[in-house]
């Protein structure tokens, strides 16, 4: 008799359940599972880092170049947008709603000279998108600056396409060059469970159960709502967009939000998110298109942070924000997210953006600063998510497009 083979999702959640309890049982001695478990997980990251760029590089122009026409990128590109935009101002609006209702600030009563946080200054509008277009080829791939990176590949993409026949060469190398480098990301990913492991050990021997206890709450109504943003929001797009069933696409995503939430990467857990969004159905040249941008701009699970982390703050300071100032942070809150990703310690560089839009006194900051990295876990499984939701739909979009044209 055959053994059936067990998934990949399955030996990632088991390297993330055994994570928990062997940082729970290195609570008293964290400094052995920083020094000798942690680097295994720094490994790991450097290896995905390492094939990121190329498989966005060469995907991005494999999918423009699939695509024959630069118009229908034009196409994909704004429902891309579209979606990722209202879906992230229904994010943070979720987020200031439940931080109100369930008052996430309460029993903590604190005034500013009790913390300390500076930060670091957030680029302007402006400075934002001029760095989005490169000076050179080379410093974007080595440094990973996702967003030049795609720039530079709509721009080959586009060059390949427009020279017609003369760049067949350079296409078929391209191709070449795409499968080649998902076949390393497919090496890669099957380290994932010794990855996980070794990356949420350290993470729980240095933030045990009593540390977070004074800031269990936040930690709840901010879990809440990233749940309730993806059961309810991604469900009804899958659903009613791309006649997806939710228990379906939840449990197709299921190795790629697992890889998300224990590596708070988004560009980490993209190769695994590119596979499992295929899997659902999504065209290939769509996937390679719209999860590269995602990752790099569509930030549902940062939108919520933000939002609840600025009511939180006011109300440990006692302040009552106005419906007006809220206003004032779902449009902050929408924007900022859009430049988090290409910006060196962004959540808190984007949350002092938000709370200075609206007065709030920035050093409170420092409340959050301790439990970051839980809440960055959480958040970034609801970007990779919504990335998907969105690369489904726009795909089930175009297949519908396609249909209407041959008939």
């Amino acid at each position: 008799m055959k053994t059936k083979k067990v998934s990949l999702a399955v030996w990632i959640f088991a390297g993330m359940i055994l994570g928990i309890l062997v940082g729970i049982a290195f609570q008293k001695n964290p400094a052995f599972a920083v020094n000798y478990i942690k680097p295994f997980g720094t490994i790991f990251l450097n290896l995905i880092k390492t094939i990121v760029v190329p498989v966005v590089f060469c995907s991005i122009i494999s999918g423009v170049m699939s695509m024959k026409d630069i118009k229908k990128v034009g196409t994909v590109g704004v429902k891309t947008v579209v979606f990722y935009t209202v879906t992230t101002c229904i994010a943070v609006t979720l987020g200031l709603v439940f931080a109100n209702v369930l008052n996430a600030g309460g029993g903590f009563k604190l005034t500013g000279e009790a913390l300390a946080y500076e930060a670091k200054e957030a680029p302007s509008f402006m400075e934002t998108f001029v760095n989005i277009f490169p000076s050179n080829f080379i410093q974007p791939l080595a440094n990973a600056t996702m967003l030049q990176v795609i720039v530079i590949s709509l721009l080959f993409g586009f060059g390949v396409i427009s020279a017609g026949e003369k760049g067949q060469p350079f296409a078929n190398f391209i191709d070449s060059a795409t499968e080649v480098c998902i076949k390393v990301m497919e090496i890669v990913i099957r380290l994932s469970p010794i990855g996980v492991f070794a990356l949420l050990v350290p993470v729980i021997a240095e933030n045990g159960i009593d540390i977070l206890m004074p800031l269990l709450r936040l930690i709840i109504v901010i879990y809440i709502t990233y749940i309730v943003h993806m059961v309810v929001v991604y469900s009804f797009a899958a659903k009613s967009m791309a006649r997806l069933s939710p228990l379906k696409f939840f449990k197709g995503m299921a190795p790629a939000m697992t890889m998300a939430f224990s590596s708070a990467s988004s560009v980490g857990a993209l190769p695994l998110n590119i596979e499992c969004c295929e899997k659902l159905g999504a065209r290939k040249e769509i996937t390679s298109f719209v999860l590269p941008l995602g990752a790099t701009i569509n930030m549902d699970g940062t939108a919520i942070y933000q939002g609840i982390c600025a009511v939180f703050i006011a109300q440990v300071f006692g302040i009552d924000l106005t419906i007006g100032q809220q206003v004032t942070i779902v449009l902050t809150a929408t924007l900022a997210s859009i430049g988090t990703a290409g910006v060196p310690g962004s959540g808190m560089i984007m949350l002092s953006m938000v709370l200075q839009s609206v007065g709030l006194p920035i050093e409170g900051i420092a409340l959050v600063a301790g439990i970051d990295r839980i809440l960055d876990m959480g958040r970034t499984t609801v970007n990779i998510t919504g990335d998907a939701a969105c690369t489904v739909c726009v795909s089930a979009m175009e297949d519908k497009r396609a249909a209407g044209k041959v008939n």
